[in-house]
């Protein structure tokens, strides 16, 4: 995708791989508008970013996203790719009792979101000459991370529904991208400065970087490993990978 002169509507854009993703593209010459549902902290993200604009949404709330979307599209009628970057990543435990509020929470976020936005813009998107959906999805997608086994689940789906939302467009101007981060210190859940977590400034380099000539997903080299272990061997990786988040625990805060 070209790198310059786009106008993007991001979501989960106030922190972590989300405003990284803003500022970067802002930074390139382009129009951003940044999602999320704290209007102090869009404030401040706009503030440091002059030029950037900002949209208070709800990404589990359907009307507000048709509301929204029909603002943005009026006000940006040049608008033409989509990020849908807006997630959480709650701790769960699939051996005790389920906690049904926060799995709806978990869903409705992470995979209805990202449909719902979609459905939302796509009817302008398809009327711009170069537009791109961009869905931001994890490694555990393919690799699930047993602790968070919900949030991989939500991953693993978003993966399935970028190939299909890929291959439904094929015959639009409508490209379909997936960004599949490895773990990077961020606040997704929080900052630990863990070693073993990628940083996040050389993760949204290495990403803009892999954007311009993506087709498919975006991959970063810190990534590749767990992406490519999908398959008729991943049981042993999925019992390496947990076993070592057990024998190596991830810092508390």
């Amino acid at each position: 995708m070209k790198l310059t002169g786009n106008t993007i509507f991001i979501t989960g854009a106030t922190s972590g791989i989300g405003r990284g993703l803003a500022e970067a593209f802002h930074k390139n010459g382009n129009k951003v508008i940044i999602g999320g549902r704290r209007k102090a902290l869009l404030d401040e993200v706009t503030k440091v970013n002059p030029g950037m604009d900002s949209v208070e949404i709800d990404v589990t709330d359907a009307a507000q996203i048709k509301s929204v979307a029909e603002q943005l599209i009026q006000k940006y009628p040049s608008l033409n790719v989509l990020i849908n970057n807006a997630g959480i990543m709650p701790f769960d435990d699939v051996t005790g009792p389920f906690d049904d509020a926060q799995a709806v929470h978990l869903v409705n976020t992470n995979l209805l979101g990202p449909a719902r936005i979609s459905g939302a813009f796509i009817e302008h998107l398809k009327t711009q000459p170069d537009a791109y959906i961009i869905n931001n999805s994890s490694v555990v997608a393919y690799i699930p991370m047993a602790m968070t086994a919900l949030y991989s689940a939500t991953k693993a789906a978003i993966h399935s529904y970028s190939l299909s939302q890929r291959f439904a467009l094929r015959d639009t101007s409508v490209r379909v991208l997936e960004i599949a981060p490895p773990w990077v210190d961020t606040d997704l859940v929080y900052k630990s400065g863990d070693s073993r977590a990628m940083q996040l400034e050389p993760f949204i380099a290495e990403t803009f970087a892999l954007l311009e000539h993506a087709t498919t997903e975006v991959v970063v080299d810190a990534a590749k490993q767990l992406r490519n272990s999908a398959g008729p061997g991943e049981h042993d990786i999925v019992n390496y990978f947990n076993q070592m988040l057990i024998d190596n625990p991830l810092p508390m805060p």
